[in-house]
């Protein structure tokens, strides 16, 4: 069995001594919770405080993105071995808002991945579909774009340390989300696409999680999905009460 992955991306929220707060009452309300991977991603300036708040608990740190080289000019960006020495183990790759702002592509975010892997970290690699591609009935040509975009290259023994996120744009931040049936559609979508990309073994361990607007009241309906492997959470994640309880929602099924 797949071990659900819930991951709390805090995007551009949260001050160091707020992380601290937060990530202190974090650990209070998930003392007892086992079963479960949970992964936070503060912003960068967060990641020092955050890590040594974290030390001896369970809790996994993350990063919200990552650059492809290891050192050089090029001012404004962190290495993986940056991440790495702060106790990194987990980075978000692609993610929506990475690709609609800042003009990440496939290529880039496959350069990304290639540089968390070779330095022993999780990555978290995104694709999804926005409001008019789904309405135009483009979500899996969309899917299959950003899946053997981002993943170009890779072996099947690479591909099984890869977390994907499948997280539909337009249900990002806006109070919808899928129906625990369609995100289970796409979910199965991707599990037959890593088949064909990769093998059998590769695609039944590849953990796939589902994000947008995630929230306690349907983190249920969405793990009992038989491809749904977690949640990469937005909002719900930066109050503890509510991540705590996504991640308990998790646990009830696992």
């Amino acid at each position: 069995m797949r071990k659900p992955i819930i991951a709390g991306n805090w995007k551009l929220n949260k001050t160091p001594n707020e992380a601290i707060v937060l990530v202190d009452e974090l650990k209070r309300e998930l003392v007892d919770v086992t079963g479960v991977d949970v992964v936070l991603c503060p912003p960068f300036v967060d990641l020092t405080d955050v890590s040594d708040a974290l030390i001896d608990h369970d809790i996994a740190l993350g990063a919200q993105n990552v650059f492809w080289e290891d050192s050089g000019a090029f001012t404004g960006e962190i290495s993986a071995p940056m991440l790495k020495a702060l106790g990194v183990s987990y980075v978000i790759i692609g993610h929506s808002e990475r690709r609609q702002y800042f003009h990440e592509t496939n290529e880039t975010v496959n350069k990304r991945l290639r540089a968390v892997l070779k330095h022993g970290l999780t990555p978290i690699v995104c694709v999804g579909e926005n409001l008019s591609q789904r309405e135009a009935n483009k979500t899996f040509d969309v899917i299959k774009d950003h899946a053997e975009g981002s993943l170009s290259g890779l072996s099947a023994e690479e591909m099984q340390k890869v977390v994907l996120a499948y997280e539909p744009v337009w249900a990002i931040g806006t109070g919808k989300t899928a129906t625990p049936l369609q995100a289970q559609e796409v979910h199965l979508f991707i599990r037959h696409l890593l088949v064909q990309m990769f093998n059998d073994q590769t695609a039944g361990s590849v953990r796939i999680q589902y994000g947008g607007s995630v929230t306690p009241d349907n983190i249920v309906a969405l793990m009992a999905q038989a491809d749904i492997d977690g949640a990469l959470v937005g909002g719900a994640s930066l109050k503890a009460p509510s991540f705590a309880a996504i991640v308990k929602g998790a646990k009830k099924i696992s």
